[in-house]
């Protein structure tokens, strides 16, 4: 058997009843207290805190936490269909969710001592507390291994001095995991993971960026001025950050697939309603080959990312290794994801190019799935080295 089919796993590929149950309710919620405001909050840039408050009394903000802490306690196939149908509706507010989810509070699920996770996962699970994530900075990226925010320990306190950038929730968010350098730079054993509260003296949030898409979904800077932190904060032991940021950005990739699939998802159903709709020539444009055989194209690509996706699932909620399969999912659902609503403005035409029709917002969202969480050529590099290992 050849390594692309080796360690593959059989999957029922029918809706349970959790992610028919998510798929209806995240629908019903989504109509009223989503769709109405989309473009107020779009341009406007407003983070609408409320709403995750809100989907936190549904379980929605701490999925894949266990019950003992407050959480859901499903799974990532639930998990990608509760991220998928938010971005259906909008980006987002599915970007928000899954960063949340995956990532702050994804670390502490998987690295937090019992200590730890008592205190923050029950307050993040129920939508409390909005979770933010730090490792990017302005000069280290994908490079994150040279860092320059730094971690020095000061008797029982470790003194955080550095910024990071591009977070999601760094001025809304109550708590955030953040990666910093603890050792030499350069060396991936030299950094190591904090818990950072709000409030805390010395941290604080910077600036906001004004972002082509994705707009209700903050993103800033963290600030760290001689920010005392309590040692017991950090999550595993000194030296862990990276390889643990690893581990997480595996899920997290998940998560960008799943929110590429719902906006390509998104972008693609009103494609085929209004071509049902519009009428040239006498008849609807559905009817040409020249959209309809779009369409085909569209639905295809959706299929095969949506089958990518939900495998890395899988084998996820399996508990298997899937750092080439979450890569191989992220890349291709965030292409399809541009490529889909770049054909959804075609099909659309000159109304596709304005705000009146939903499509314009998807394609701008949609760019930001080939670039959050490694860029598209970085999940290639990450795919090549597992394949070549």
């Amino acid at each position: 058997m050849d390594s692309i089919t080796t360690e593959k796993t059989t999957m029922d590929f029918q809706l349970n009843e959790n992610q028919k149950m998510i798929s209806n309710t995240i629908r019903d919620f989504g109509n009223k207290y989503i769709r109405p405001y989309i473009m107020e909050w779009d341009e406007a840039q407003i983070f609408p805190t409320e709403i995750f408050h809100k989907l936190g009394e549904l379980g929605l903000m701490g999925v894949l936490v266990p019950t003992t802490y407050g959480g859901a306690g499903l799974g990532y196939v639930e998990y990608v269909t509760a991220i998928s149908e938010l971005s259906k509706i909008c980006g987002s507010i599915g970007l928000s969710m899954a960063a949340h989810n995956s990532l702050c509070t994804g670390h502490i699920l998987a690295f937090g001592n019992e200590s730890q996770k008592q205190k923050y996962l029950t307050k993040l699970a129920s939508g409390e507390w909005i979770g933010a994530w730090g490792l990017t900075e302005v000069n280290t990226g994908s490079d994150a291994a040279r860092m320059l925010t730094t971690a020095v320990l000061d008797g029982d306190d470790y003194i955080i001095n550095g910024s990071k950038n591009f977070i999601t929730h760094g001025i809304s968010g109550n708590v955030a995991v953040v990666i910093v350098r603890t050792g030499e730079k350069g060396d991936n054993r030299g950094m190591s993971a904090f818990i950072v509260e709000r409030g805390t003296p010395g941290f604080s949030g910077g600036r906001k960026e004004n972002k082509l898409g994705m707009r209700a979904s903050e993103t800033t800077e963290l600030i760290f001025d001689n920010c005392r932190v309590p040692k017991e904060n950090m999550l595993g032991k000194l030296g862990e950050g990276f390889q643990q940021s690893m581990y997480v950005l595996d899920g997290g990739r998940i998560s960008i697939a799943s929110l590429a699939l719902g906006i390509a998802k998104g972008a693609y159903d009103a494609s085929v309603k209004y071509s049902k709709e519009r009428q040239q020539f006498g008849k609807p444009i559905s009817e040409f080959q020249a959209i309809s055989f779009k369409l085909a194209d569209m639905a295809t690509q959706i299929e095969a990312a949506e089958l990518l996706t939900f495998h890395a699932a899988s084998m996820k909620d399996k508990g298997m290794k899937t750092t080439k399969e979450s890569a191989i999912a992220k890349y291709y659902a965030s292409e399809v994801s541009v490529k889909v609503s770049t054909e959804a403005i075609q099909i659309f035409g000159g109304y596709g190019y304005t705000k009146d029709f939903p499509v314009e917002k998807f394609y701008r969202d949609s760019k930001l799935c080939t670039i959050g969480e490694g860029t598209s050529e970085i999940q290639k590099l990450v795919i090549s080295r597992e394949i070549l290992k």
